[in-house]
Order: C-alpha cells, then sequence, then structure tokens
C-alpha cells in the first residue's frame, strides 16, 4: 500500500467523472482569481507611477549633470577645449553608463552640450517690450537639433571652417517657431549679445524650427529653449509691476566657447532622461537609492571622477517617487484587507470541497482501512487522484491570468496559484488522515447534540478570539496604513471568524426551545424541521465560516466604497459652495444673475461679496470677509448642510451700527463677543460683532470667515463677485456661455471627477468592487456546498417519511423549514458582523488615498460609511439560495420517487 498504483488513480477519475471536473473547474477559477490579483494591483501601481512622471514634466524627472565655469585662474584654453563637442560626447558617453547602471535612460530623448545659466538682456529696438522693458535671452548650444525638429524656415546653424573660440564675433543660431512668432524674431535677424571685455557677439538667425516632439525631455527639460515667457520684474507683493519677454537662442553645437566671453555664465551640461516605460513600482526601493546615489553617494563620485571635480547632480526623482509612495502606502492596506476576506472565503469554500468528498468517501476510506491498508498509503493514494486534477487546472488558472493581464510581476502570482493548488492536493488528504487515523468500520452521530466539543478546540477558539481582538483595537490604534502588518488586514475576517464560532455554539439552543412549543402545533413538519435544524453537523462552520466572512467583507467594502464616494462629495462640495460657482476677480455685471439664472438645470441662485483681505483692527491681520442676503444665504447653507442657521440671527437690525457676523472657530476664539473693526479693501470700515460661530460656510472654505449681512456694507463692496449656484443637472456649456469673461466658472461635477488623478485610485475601487464580487460568489458556492453535503442524508429521510404518509408539499416544506433557521441565522449574524465591523474598525480606516488625488483632503480624514445596500442585499440572497436550493431538492426527490432513493443506499 505504500506505493502509488497508477490504475488507482485512473479508476477513481473514470468512477467519479463528475466530480473530478468540478473539483478542476474550482481550482482553476481559485488559481486564476488569485495569481490575477497581485498582477492586477501591480499593473495599476505601475501605470499610476508612469502616470506621476508624465504629469511631474521632464525638467523635474530628468537628471540633469552640470559642470560651471571655471575661475579666473582656470586653463581658458583647456576650458574652451573641454566646450566643443568631441570632448563633450566623451564625457556624455561615460555619464551614461554610469547614470544608466542605476536607472533606465531613454538615449533619444537624452542630450548634452553648453548653455547660459543667467539671462542676457539685449537692447535690439525691434524685440518686444510690453512694460518697456528690454528682453533677455539664454545662449545654449545643444547636440541633436536636426533630429529632433524640422525646418520651418532657413537652415540649421553652422560655424565656419575655423573652430569657434572664445573672441569670435559672430555666431549663426536658430529659434523655436514660438519664439519666433512671441518675440518677432526671423530668418536673418541679428540679435547682440553684450559680452563681458569685448564687443558684442552678433547672432544670426538663420532658420526657424519647429520641434518634433515638444513635450519630450529634449525640449521640455529646458521648456525655455522652446517656450519664451513673459516674466515679471521683482516687486512688492501684488503690486502690477513690468513685465519683460525671457526666450532662447539656439547656436551650432560647435560654437559652444563663444558663450564664454558672455555673462551668462555658461556650462557644460548633461541631461538624461529617464525610461519612464522601464520603471516599475516593486523597484520603488532600488530606484529611490539610486537616485540618493546619484546626488550624493557613490554615482557622484564616480560623475565627479569622469567629468570634473565641480560637477553638480540634480533631479526631483526622489520627490515624485515619494509622492507616489505615499499615495500607494495609503492604498495598499485597504486593497490588502479585502483580497484577506476574499482569499479565506476561497480557502474555506476549497476545504468544503475536500469535506464533501471526504464525507462521500467515508465507508470507501473506513473500508478500506479496516482491510489493512495503511493511512500513508491511503493518503499517498488520495493525493495522487487529488493532484492529477488540481495540478493542470492550476497551471491553466495561472496561465489564463498570465495571458490576462501581461505587464506584471510573475513570482507573486506563481506562488498564489501554488498556494491555491497545494490547498486543494492537501485538503483531502489531510481530512481523511484525520478522520481515519483509528481503524472504524461504523461511524457513531456527528451532529452538535452527540459531539461535544473538545478541549483543543475550546483553546483554539479563545486563542482566534485573543487574535481577533488584538488585530482590532491594532487597527483602531494606529490605522491600516503606515507599519500595519498582516494580522490588521486580517481584522475583518477574524470579526467574521469569531462571530461564526459563537453562532455554532448558541444556535442550537433557541432552536431546541422553539421545537418544544411547535411540537403541540397540529402537523409533524414544524417540529420535524426545527428538530433537524438544532441537530446540524458540527462541521457547519465551515460554511457559517465562508457565509460570515464574505458577508462581513461585502459590508466592509461596500462602507469602503460609501465612504470614497462621500469623501469625494464632501471635499467637492466644500471647494465650490455649491453645485456651482462662478466668481471674478471684482464685482461680477449686474446683468449677469439674469442670464446666469436662466441656464439649464440651475434651480437657486446666491449672490454673494466676498473681500479676502479685510484687515482687522491692528491692520497686520487680515480675514475674508463675505457679504450675504441671510435668508438667502441660509437656505442654502441649510441645502449644503454647511453650516446650517437661521436668517433673523444674522439680519441686521434696524438702526445698529454694529453688524452681526457668523465666523470660523479660529476667528471667535481670536476676538471672542467684542466688537471689533475690518477695513475693506474700498477703504471703508466696518463693526463687527461675532454672533454665530460654524465650523463651514458656503462662500468661503478654511480655518477663517466671516459672514455678514451685505447691507450694513458700503455699496462698492456689496456689490457680488461670487454666485454660488444650486441645480442637481447644471448645463456646463451654458453656463460657461452664460459667463463669459465675467468670472472663472467651477462645478461640483467636475471638481468631484478631478479627485480621481491616479490610475492606482480607479484601480484600487475596481479591484476592491472585485473581491467583494468573488467573496460573494465563493459564499453562494459555500452555501451550495453545504446543501450538497446533506443531500444524500435528506433525500433518504424524505424518502422514508414518504413511505410513512408525507405528501410531496409536506416534503418541500419540511426541507425549507429545515434550511431556513440555518439560512437566517448565517444572514443576519452576517448582517450584524459587517456593521459591528464597520463601527469597530472605523476609527482606524482612512479612505482618503483611495478617494482624493492629493494627500491633504478638503474633507479632513474621513473614515468608514455603512452602506445599507452592501449589508441588506448579500442578506437577501443568502435566503434566497438557501431557501430556493431546499425547494429544487425537495422538488428532484419527488421526481425519482421514494423507491430509487432508498435503493440508493441510506447515507443517514
Amino acid at each position: 500500500m505504500n506505493r502509488v498504483a497508477a490504475p488507482w488513480v485512473r479508476t477513481r477519475l473514470r468512477t467519479a467523472p463528475g466530480a473530478a471536473c468540478a473539483l478542476a473547474l474550482l481550482v482553476a477559477l481559485t488559481a486564476c482569481l488569485a495569481a490575477a490579483f497581485p498582477r492586477a494591483l501591480d499593473r495599476y501601481a505601475d501605470a499610476s507611477l508612469q502616470h506621476d512622471l508624465r504629469h511631474a514634466r521632464p525638467d523635474r524627472t530628468g537628471v540633469l549633470l552640470t559642470s560651471a565655469q571655471p575661475g579666473l585662474g582656470s586653463d581658458a584654453e583647456q576650458w574652451q577645449r573641454d566646450m566643443r563637442p568631441g570632448p563633450l560626447r566623451e564625457r556624455y558617453d561615460s555619464t551614461l553608463g554610469i547614470v544608466a547602471g542605476r536607472l533606465p535612460v531613454d538615449r533619444t530623448q537624452s542630450a548634452y552640450g553648453v548653455r547660459t545659466t543667467e539671462s542676457i538682456e539685449v537692447s535690439e529696438p525691434w524685440l518686444p517690450r510690453p512694460s518697456g522693458v528690454n528682453p533677455q535671452v539664454h545662449l545654449a548650444a545643444q547636440e541633436g537639433l536636426g533630429d529632433h525638429a524640422r525646418l520651418s524656415a532657413g537652415r540649421l546653424p553652422r560655424t565656419s571652417g575655423t573652430p569657434v573660440d572664445v573672441d569670435a564675433g559672430r555666431v549663426e543660431a536658430a529659434v523655436t517657431t514660438e519664439t519666433a512668432r512671441a518675440m518677432r524674431i526671423g530668418v536673418g535677424a541679428v540679435v547682440h549679445v553684450p559680452r563681458v571685455a569685448s564687443a558684442p557677439l552678433a547672432v544670426h538667425v538663420t532658420g526657424i524650427l519647429a520641434p518634433r516632439d515638444p513635450d519630450g525631455a529634449y525640449w521640455a527639460t529646458q521648456p525655455v529653449l522652446r517656450t519664451p515667457s513673459l516674466v515679471k520684474v521683482p516687486g512688492p507683493p501684488g503690486a502690477d509691476t513690468d513685465k519683460y519677454w525671457l526666450g532662447a537662442l539656439l547656436l551650432a553645437p560647435d560654437a559652444g566657447p563663444a558663450l564664454l566671453g558672455t555673462t551668462g555664465s555658461p556650462v557644460r551640461y548633461w541631461q538624461f532622461a529617464p525610461d519612464t516605460g522601464a520603471l516599475r513600482a516593486h523597484d520603488l526601493d532600488r530606484l529611490n537609492s539610486a537616485v540618493a546615489a546619484l546626488e550624493s553617494g557613490p554615482g557622484l563620485r564616480e560623475v565627479r571622477s569622469a567629468v570634473a571635480p565641480d560637477t553638480d547632480v540634480s533631479t526631483d526623482l526622489d520627490e515624485v517617487f515619494a509622492a507616489f509612495d505615499r499615495l500607494r502606502s495609503g492604498i495598499g492596506p485597504l486593497v490588502t484587507v479585502a483580497a484577506a476576506g476574499t482569499g479565506t472565503v476561497a480557502g474555506v469554500v476549497l476545504l468544503m470541497a475536500a469535506g464533501l468528498a471526504a464525507d462521500r468517501r467515508r465507508a470507501e476510506l473506513a473500508l478500506l482501512r479496516a482491510r489493512g491498508a495503511s493511512l500513508r498509503g491511503l493518503v499517498g493514494r488520495l493525493l495522487a487522484e487529488t493532484a492529477v486534477v488540481a495540478v493542470p487546472a492550476g497551471a491553466l488558472g495561472l496561465g489564463a491570468a498570465l495571458l490576462a493581464l501581461p505587464g506584471a510581476r510573475l513570482v507573486p502570482a506563481v506562488a498564489a496559484a501554488v498556494a491555491v493548488t497545494v490547498v486543494a492536493c492537501a485538503a483531502l488528504p489531510v481530512r481523511a488522515a484525520v478522520a481515519h487515523r483509528a481503524v472504524h468500520v461504523h461511524g457513531g452521530r456527528r451532529d452538535v447534540a452527540s459531539v461535544r466539543p473538545s478541549r483543543r478546540r475550546t483553546v483554539a477558539e479563545l486563542t482566534a478570539v485573543v487574535l481577533a481582538v488584538g488585530a482590532v483595537e491594532t487597527l483602531r490604534r494606529r490605522g491600516a496604513a503606515g507599519q500595519a502588518d498582516d494580522l490588521v488586514s486580517f481584522a475583518p475576517v477574524l470579526v467574521g471568524v469569531i462571530a461564526a464560532l459563537v453562532l455554532v455554539r448558541v444556535h442550537p439552543l433557541p432552536l431546541r426551545r422553539l421545537a418544544r412549543p411547535a411540537g403541540r402545533l397540529r402537523g409533524v413538519v414544524g417540529h420535524l424541521a426545527l428538530a433537524r435544524a438544532a441537530r446540524t453537523s458540527v462541521s457547519a462552520v465551515l460554511p457559517l465560516l465562508a457565509l460570515l466572512t464574505a458577508l462581513t467583507t461585502a459590508a466592509f467594502g461596500g462602507a469602503v466604497l460609501t465612504g470614497v464616494t462621500d469623501t469625494r462629495d464632501r471635499a467637492a462640495l466644500l471647494t465650490t459652495g455649491a453645485d456651482a460657482r462662478v466668481e471674478g476677480t471684482g464685482p461680477l455685471p449686474s446683468a449677469l444673475a439674469d442670464r446666469v439664472r436662466r441656464t439649464p438645470g440651475v434651480d437657486g441662485l446666491t449672490g454673494v461679496s466676498i473681500t479676502y483681505e479685510a484687515r482687522t483692527s491692528n491692520g497686520r491681520q487680515t480675514l475674508p470677509v463675505a457679504g450675504v442676503d441671510p435668508a438667502a444665504y441660509a437656505k442654502l447653507a441649510a441645502r449644503t448642510d454647511l453650516g446650517a442657521f437661521d436668517a433673523g440671527d444674522l439680519r441686521q437690525p434696524e438702526g445698529e451700527e454694529v453688524l452681526r457676523a457668523l465666523a470660523s472657530p479660529a476667528v471667535a476664539e481670536r476676538f471672542g463677543d467684542e466688537p471689533f473693526l475690518a477695513r475693506m479693501e474700498d477703504g471703508t470700515a466696518v463693526t463687527l460683532r461675532i454672533s454665530l460661530v460654524r465650523d463651514l460656510t458656503p462662500a468661503v472654505f478654511g480655518d477663517e470667515f466671516v459672514v455678514v449681512d451685505r447691507a450694513g456694507l458700503s455699496a462698492e463692496v456689496a456689490r457680488p463677485n461670487v454666485l454660488l449656484l444650486t441645480g442637481d443637472h447644471v448645463d456646463a456649456g451654458a453656463l460657461r456661455r452664460a459667463a463669459g469673461d465675467a468670472g472663472s466658472v467651477i462645478l461640483r461635477a467636475q471638481e468631484r471627477a478631478r479627485y480621481v488623478d491616479s490610475p492606482l485610485q480607479s484601480g484600487a475601487e475596481r479591484l476592491y468592487a472585485a473581491a467583494v464580487a468573488a467573496g460573494a460568489g465563493y459564499a453562494v458556492l459555500a452555501l451550495l456546498l453545504s446543501l450538497l453535503r446533506a443531500a444524500p442524508e435528506r433525500a433518504a429521510l424524505l424518502a422514508r417519511l414518504r413511505t410513512m404518509g408525507l405528501t410531496r408539499s409536506q416534503g418541500r416544506r419540511l426541507l425549507v423549514l429545515e434550511s431556513l433557521p440555518q439560512a437566517v441565522l448565517a444572514a443576519a449574524g452576517g448582517a450584524l458582523t459587517g456593521w459591528a465591523a464597520v463601527r469597530l474598525l472605523s476609527p482606524g480606516i482612512d479612505v482618503t488615498a483611495i478617494a482624493l488625488a492629493s494627500a491633504s483632503s478638503p474633507a479632513g480624514r474621513t473614515g468608514l460609511r455603512t452602506d445599507p445596500w452592501s449589508l441588506g442585499v448579500p442578506t437577501v440572497a443568502v435566503l434566497v439560495v438557501a431557501v430556493g436550493a431546499a425547494a429544487v431538492q425537495a422538488w428532484w426527490s419527488g421526481r425519482r420517487g421514494s423507491v430509487t432513493e432508498l435503493r440508493a443506499g441510506d447515507s443517514g
């Protein structure tokens, strides 16, 4: 019996092909889902990282190496030689190996050359001067102009046969189309660039270039090379200072030495663009180390050895990585909670499938043991026949996941699929080994009335209780993010485990009490159903655990998704103050309100005049003061639930000079209930006294605000500069057309959509929804397996009772009533456990990371929100499936007939 014979496996598969196919389908599906989860998470994380890199712009993500101009005592001839294309190329090749050894580099977008670091003022009279200030330019001799731009006019700049040096009086240059259009530079123009100790350098423009990839790193790492800009002259804050144009002249690559004589402090530079498509989120720690090594570690030492001792390396890649890591750290633990719940339910279903097979074959395995089969040989045969089915199925599921989700790590997916396959292979042999350690032929009853819990089971249950309590308390104290461990991720699962253990021990007691009065009723169906339900199998803990865990995970997932929705809605409402907001830089036209009010979808309009920098009594502190119509504004505050108040408490009584004010807690704490003076932007002053304190208000978002009756303000200050609109379906296009250039338009719906900024956010929501759906599916499967397990015994009992005169309708009622108590128990217990889990774990859960694109939330920290649908729908589904399955079983048993069932063998 120690050797596993092939005929045994082949015979078993031929004997029960249906069971083998069902096991293969279950293992393949579970392995596919298990392997797909880490790959989907990887893909979302990689897409999010690349999204952040794209939005960070190449001037932040590029690695820039610069070597400054030498001092007065340096060898000028050597420095001129170092600024020519040959030496620059040699150092580019050297540093490329150093940088590419740590970060993937996009060589097609990387470049090198010489440029000025300080802009140089030029005085050509034909150049534009918006404020009468001379424009300024940068000079750059960057390699590869011809490869990254096409000629729009003229030709590329070049040098004559004589090498350009510091004393050159004339060089050629090109400009981009944007520079040419903004600064009115055409082919043939000459720009005279001042120099330190000689005549100005004459720069002849020979061509106008159109960049092939304007947003690529070649052009966007130093945006001034591509696009000129209007720069403000430094002045007092808020002052309307002068502006001047700043652009760039692109010299021939071998004209770099000519920059040495200018006042622009030229440097040599080598810019390396990262290959964002090759960066992976799971390599983030290594990438951070690589960036740190280049900026201030071994990489910097190697760069300085290859270029010059004063070479500097700069990049903002580490900041981009840090922002992504914060987002991932906030989302990851929440997704792990959902995966833990679904994984637990799937594992329970695999164990239940093995338990069903072991129960169906109990007599066969007991007979083999009685005839001398060793326990090791029996386990080996069971392992072989299970592995023949499970291993190919697991491989098929893994292959499906790999094909469906390419481009992610292989090892986590393989590990997950292997874990599922191992559980599927080992469940039946282990179950048989435990059940058939001792040789016996006839087993006793296996219900809770005859089998009492052992001491080991009691100790195991108490240990689970301690672990659950510890996990919940840990989660409440330190949260799901940061340093949370696996135990905390399993907190909702452990809550379901405890509930299942408690319900399994407690539920027979009320059923037995109900069975006594039911016995005094007419008919035997009710009493018999309750009596049988009270004598449920001792193995009912597994299906109950699966159901409670799935219902808890569904409730927890629904609470997370509801919390995300509420957070986005609240944050968008706090930003806009209503369903839409029209705000101008000054008073809005008087006719605008009527035009906006007629916009489709607008139900209400409230005008507000906001003075953002009203000065208080000491003249040094400012705060925003909003002037409103108390009646309309009170209605708006009540509708939006942003600091509702009674309009009469804010309305200014006739004859009073001191204005009543609604203020934030911070302002109320500063000024108390004493009158204080506020000077408006038009120079008028009003005296205010705080009569109402609210945390929020629609007109102004922030910690400091004051709202007053605008009837007490001057006519100039009281003119509305903000319109707050309400309406369920405001037409954004029509509203913008109505507003025109009078003010900016912000819609609550569009502001809400802006919060979903990262693929990791939307991916986490999809994964959560998929995990909840998969858990619910496995819970239904667990319920069906539990019913299948008891189906032979119930069918035999129904057949015996029919021989005693039980009608078909009574048989249907018996099976339905027998299954109903356990279904009600599981449904009610699951709903209660899910609600309790949300309430217990909410203090430690913050869904802001999933809900919003930024780390700071206008709505503050947001916990879980109980979702009635995620509690009610799965509960009703459990009842419907349980009752429906019992009714179908009764109908099928009635079709087969009592004689057929009794000939099939007595399974009871």
